[in-house]
């Protein structure tokens, strides 16, 4: 396989894709058409229109992100962990419906134990060239759907999924809590108390209502209710993780993510007193495709 290539992350809400020649980003592509929105279309039809316009090149695409759920174009197996990252070269599905190009679609991740049922898809990519560029053990992936991932020596062995970023916009949108609110603002400094409050809590569902009460009250600018619930949140999910895996302090947490999000954890994991890297998304995923499409020559 040549170095030139698509590169598509199909989620569920949106879908990006990127055209490489001779190893050069030539053009990208973006949809709001992820596999839980295709507006009355086929996975195929969304995937051809997409690409048109580099049909001529005649290049191999490889796809990942929830385009190979069940919820998908084509129900790709998860490989079980413990995975090795360097797997997932060899264990890629052909979609034929993608004809006359050829793509495939990487596989995601599972575990199951006593103790955690975990899936992960897309973030396996994201993984693989985060983890060529900064092998480390312990990795933070914020996101609606947040990932905590343990890797030693290649392998994938644990990891665990907090939805804070989903409970946080389904409390604010329809929740009790968001009745009555104005436009919220940004607030660092309510932000960091609840972060405070979050790291505080054992269990924050007591804290949930208070917060409906508190700015009822008037003890909470109603502007800033959405900046003490991520706070809360974020705040109580990291202290949660650091206590459940035991992270000391001489251990340093890589994040892959976009700046902005990270941002919030990045603020918690200091307050936690922990080590922290960051590494933009994006260019995880862009690498993570270049070295499986660079397995496959």
């Amino acid at each position: 396989m040549s170095k030139s290539y698509i590169a598509i992350d199909w989620g569920s809400t949106n879908l990006r894709a990127w055209l490489y020649l001779n190893g050069e980003l030539a053009d990208t592509q973006y949809s709001e058409a992820g596999v839980t929105r295709l507006g009355g279309r086929t996975a195929q039809q969304v995937f051809l229109d997409v690409v048109a316009p580099w049909r001529q090149h005649e290049v191999p695409v490889i796809m990942a992100g929830m385009v190979g759920s069940n919820a998908g174009w084509v129900s790709v197996p998860y490989l079980p962990c413990p995975t090795r990252l360097t797997d997932l070269a060899g264990r890629l599905t052909r979609v034929e419906q993608a004809a006359p190009l050829a793509a495939w679609i990487i596989p995601g991740i599972s575990i199951t134990s006593a103790d955690n049922n975990n899936v992960m898809r897309g973030e396996e990519t994201q993984l693989l060239g985060a983890y060529r560029a900064h092998p480390a053990p312990l990795f933070l992936m914020p996101g609606t759907h947040c990932k905590w991932v343990r890797i030693a020596d290649g392998v994938i062995d644990d990891f665990r999924t907090i939805m804070t970023g989903e409970l946080h916009h389904l409390l604010i949108k329809q929740s009790l809590i968001g009745v009555g609110l104005t436009e919220q603002q940004p607030n660092p400094a309510v932000f960091q108390q609840g972060l405070e409050q979050g790291f505080a809590e054992s269990h924050i569902l007591r804290c949930l209502f208070e917060t409906r009460a508190a700015h009822v009250l008037g003890k909470l600018d109603k502007s800033a209710v959405s900046e003490w619930l991520s706070g809360l949140l974020i705040g109580n999910e990291v202290a949660q993780m650091q206590r459940g895996w035991n992270i000391c302090g001489g251990e340093t947490i890589t994040i892959i993510g976009n700046p902005t999000l990270a941002a919030r954890y990045q603020q918690a994991l200091k307050y936690a007193g922990l080590n922290y890297r960051l590494l933009d998304g994006d260019a995880s995923f862009q690498a993570g495709i270049r070295s499986i499409v660079n397995e496959l020559e």
